[in-house]
């Protein structure tokens, strides 16, 4: 299978495309990474360079993929950060081109706009765009808990709170919704969770909650990367989902241990692909 991940890219470290490749290749998918911003590394070190490309320039680089005849065999498109609103209408203009190309073909939407611990971080009008203008589009769409609540102008205070906000954003559209970093109020402490609904089903995974003394950029990226490579292999809720549970508790945990600033996503290749630890998805 081939995915078009259109996305942020960091030369050191891990965010955008340089967290969400690299476990697709892990997977056995090949990816076809079109980058719209270029960092030297990712912006919660509160220093970087880089340009941020011009939505025309990303759609050049979309065109050249187009020219090449390939779009039948892509399987999706995955997008996250978005550097300008405009870039939206790229994205959406090359998920257009795709399905145009191969009506099987899923776009998944990563809505990146915050977390619980920072607030908005993206440019201003970006949020609004996410929630008005694309995720109507998506197939599938895996907001955290902060995304989610934003999006919906829900707070997420229970397990009902986070089912009826994922079944609002279902009935705009999307598929699939997997709710990431789930931190209701009735959950056990030091806890964290993951809710994976359709409109058949809905799934909650949960897993031990580690401490950061900074957020882990580009975790995210990373979670929707391995959702979707699963949920492609098998098309099956549940297993996509305790997949991803166990492939990011190794992640978290290695990068834990090693007090790494950075996601060791090299380190735990392996478990990417197998973890070794388990979670058992609930129905609910």
């Amino acid at each position: 299978m081939n995915i078009l991940s259109i996305q942020s890219h960091v030369a050191y470290g891990h965010a955008g495309n340089a967290s969400a490749v690299f476990p697709l290749q892990r997977m056995g998918l090949n990816v076809w990474p079109v980058y719209t911003v270029m960092f030297s590394n990712h912006t919660g070190h509160g220093q970087w360079r880089g340009p941020v490309f011009a939505p025309d320039t990303v759609a050049e680089v979309i065109q050249g993929i187009d020219d090449r005849g390939v779009l039948p065999t892509c399987s999706a498109v995955l997008s996250g950060y978005l550097g300008d609103p405009q870039m939206a209408q790229v994205i959406l203009d090359a998920v257009a081109k795709v399905r145009a190309a191969n009506p099987d073909a899923l776009y998944c939407c990563d809505p990146v706009i915050g977390d619980v611990d920072r607030g908005i971080f993206v440019r201003p009008g970006v949020p609004e765009h996410f929630r008005d203008a694309v995720i109507q589009h998506a197939d599938i769409l895996t907001p955290n808990h902060f995304e989610t609540e934003f999006l919906t102008g829900r707070s997420l205070r229970t397990l009902e709170d986070a089912l009826g906000a994922a079944r609002e954003l279902l009935a705009r559209g999307p598929k699939v919704v997997l709710i990431t970093s789930l931190l209701r109020e009735d959950a056990p402490e030091d806890s964290i969770e993951m809710l994976a609904v359709t409109e058949q089903q809905a799934f909650l995974v949960r897993t031990p909650r580690l401490t950061f003394p900074t957020p882990m950029n580009g975790s995210g990226d990373a979670t929707t990367a391995l959702f979707l490579a699963r949920y492609l292999q098998t098309r099956d809720l549940k297993t996509a989902l305790e997949h991803v549970a166990g492939a990011m508790f190794a992640l978290f945990n290695e990068t834990h241990q090693q007090q790494s600033r950075e996601l060791l996503l090299v380190a735990v290749q392996d478990q990417l692909v197998a973890p070794q630890q388990t979670f058992t998805a609930e129905a609910v």
